[in-house]
């Protein structure tokens, strides 16, 4: 069998780093250098009104919360298997962050969470991490639809046909799925899945779905405010239904995370056109979203990428 030199390994270590964070920065760089629909004048021109300061304020705590959030989602889920702090949940959060940035729909973060572990509980770590998103996913689905049904009540995008078309779609998909949860894929059932789900303790299931309901309420009220800080005056029921609907079809949408902010932009640019707002607003918003919530952190998961050492692992 073919080994690999001791300081040939420490090489290609070294260069896989340098490749993912050099990327990371190149995409981040690229989307905001050539997007000709972002007027950093005007934004500039915004920050020096008087409010400004407590809205920029209020934005950076509420982008601190929503990581802090999801840090603490993680470390819940990873104390069923073994005991872990706050400062190794917050380690293997952002660097997971950085690896996923240019990955279809953020698929390294699964792989690069699994090299904090041993290698006979990486299996568990992707089951823990699909727990993690799943719980997220399902509450983004539920407000989403509901922000959907309200905004079409107020502004008929869908005639009654189509909606219930899509009930009916829904309502299928979901007796499918139950009755045939016995059915495999290789080897694995929708019924041992479940199985699977309800081995943890229901109390941290119970602890995951609070803190990923209070992650959402936080993402939808960063726009919020984002919103209010360009001087949009729509009603908060109003506003908070818009978000949620534009926020859970941009994120049905195949994409890379560096593009994230452009797909949410453009689904929300159709639906706050309706408000009539205008659609330099809606992309600016969707592009300070995306630089509050990925970038930010990205250059902070950068030093764990870094500073991570395969011997350094954990579990």
């Amino acid at each position: 069998m073919l080994t690999i030199p001791r300081k040939a390994k420490q090489f290609l270590t070294v260069l896989t780093k340098l490749l993912i964070v050099g990327g990371a920065f190149y995409f981040i760089y690229d989307r905001l250098a050539h997007n000709e629909q972002l007027d950093w004048s005007r934004f500039t021109t915004l920050l020096q009104q008087e409010q400004s300061f407590w809205y920029a304020g209020l934005l950076l705590l509420l982008t601190f919360l929503n990581r802090f959030i999801e840090i603490l989602k993680w470390k819940n889920l990873t104390n069923t298997l073994s005991p872990t702090s706050l400062v190794q949940a917050t380690e293997q959060v952002l660097s997971a962050i950085t690896v996923a940035l240019f990955t279809p729909n953020g698929i390294g973060e699964y792989a690069a969470k699994t090299l904090y572990f041993k290698k006979k509980s990486r299996k568990r770590i992707v089951f823990l991490n699909l727990i993690c998103n799943g719980i997220q996913l399902i509450i983004t689905v539920l407000f989403g639809i509901i922000g959907l049904i309200i905004f079409n009540i107020l502004h008929p995008v869908l005639s009654t046909k189509a909606v219930l078309i899509v009930i009916a779609t829904l309502t299928i998909i979901i007796s499918l799925l139950v009755i045939g949860r016995n059915f495999t894929i290789k080897g694995y059932s929708v019924q041992q899945l479940t199985c699977k789900v309800n081995e943890l303790p229901k109390a941290v299931h119970r602890k995951n779905m609070l803190l990923a309901t209070m992650r959402y309420l936080v993402l939808v009220h960063q726009y919020y405010f984002l919103f209010l800080l360009f001087g949009i005056t729509e009603s908060y029921p109003i506003l908070l239904a818009t978000i949620a609907g534009t926020y859970f079809l941009g994120s049905s949408l195949p994409t890379f995370q560096f593009l994230d902010f452009a797909v949410k932009g453009s689904v929300a640019v159709f639906f706050f056109g309706l408000l009539g707002v205008n659609e330099w607003i809606v992309v600016f918003v969707a592009t300070l979203i995306w630089l509050l919530n990925v970038v930010l952190p990205v250059t902070i998961g950068s030093y764990f990428v870094f500073k991570f050492k395969t011997k350094t692992t954990l579990h």
